[in-house]
This record gives structure tokens, sequence and C-alpha cells, in this order.
């Protein structure tokens, strides 16, 4: 009988802690599952984790739109392949991990590279992910394309040499007229 009671004790122990996980498992899925509807709703910014040797893991849709890769073509490449040639040649993308892993985060602005070879002006932070205990597991790369802002600061800037010579001329022009 007293076995029987300690059996029927450790079942209702069970049962509730059982009943008490639930509702906190359903919360952790809907907390992922929103986190991941927001990840991949993003589309301004790629957003995509490489792991601590570079190669992609994950990839959202901005990704997609702005490096124009489908995730089945990058997931498991090495995401040095978004750097020009000649940054590879440097070892800029390792350089880039490094940085991120002993500082916590890396921001550069620099040409970036589609799947067609066409470049285009990024806006980027890569940043070292770690687990509870501070092990490094990985990166999150988050690019913004900004080609347009950065030709039209290009353009205000030659706009403004053009005006500072004009005016020159023009200070030269009085001078010389008086």
């Amino acid at each position: 009988n007293a076995e029987i009671e300690r059996r029927n004790h450790v079942e209702a122990v069970l049962k509730h802690d059982i009943a008490e996980r639930r509702p906190a498992q359903r919360a952790l899925a809907d907390s992922e599952r929103r986190f991941r509807l927001l990840v991949q709703g993003v589309t301004d910014y790629a957003i995509f984790m490489p792991d601590t040797a570079g190669r992609v893991t994950n990839w959202n849709t901005g990704a997609q739109r702005i490096h124009q890769y489908a995730a089945d073509e990058i997931v498991g490449e090495h995401f040095g392949r978004f750097y020009t040639e000649e940054e590879r040649q440097r070892g800029e993308p390792t350089r880039a991990l490094q940085v991120a892993a002993y500082e916590g985060k890396y921001r550069a602005e620099a040409w970036q590279v589609r799947r067609d070879d066409t470049v285009f002006w990024a806006s980027f932070v890569i940043e070292a992910i770690r687990d509870e205990i501070g092990d490094l597991i990985g990166y999150a790369k988050i690019t913004r394309d900004i080609t347009e802002r950065r030709e039209a600061q290009l353009a205000l800037e030659r706009a403004q040499e053009q005006l500072a010579q004009s005016q020159k001329m023009e200070a030269l022009g009085q001078l010389t007229g008086s």
C-alpha cells in the first residue's frame, strides 16, 4: 500500500509538472514562431547567421532580395562570397569575423557583391553570438543596400565643390575687374 501511495504521489506530481510545462512550451514555440516571422518579414535588410567558420546557416527574405540568392543556394556557403575579390584576397571576411569575435561587433561600409556579380554600397554590422556560458557559437550579419544614399551624397559633394569653384571664379573676376 505504501508503494502504491508513493507511485500515485509521483504520478500526481508528474501530471502537475507536465500540466505546468505545456503552457510554457506553447509560449516558447509561439515566441520562436513570431521571431522567425519578424526576421523573415524584414526585406530592407539582409539578415543571416554565419557559423564560427563563416558558413551561412540561415537566410532571410531581405538577404534573398539584396544578395539575390535563394536560401537553398547559399546556406552552407562561406559569407566571404559577398566581398569583392580584392577584399577576399586581403582576408577582409576573416578579419571582420575576428574583430567581431574579439570586440563583439564589427561595423563597416563597403562594396558588396550580388549573385550576378554586380556590386552595391552596403552598410553592415557583424555581431558575435555567444551561448549562455559565453562561448562563440556564430555571428549575425545585417546588411543594408545604401547605394542610392551614397550616390546622392557624392552628387551633393560634387555640387558643393562646383559651387565653391564658381564662387572663387566670381570673386577673382570681381577682384580683377576692380
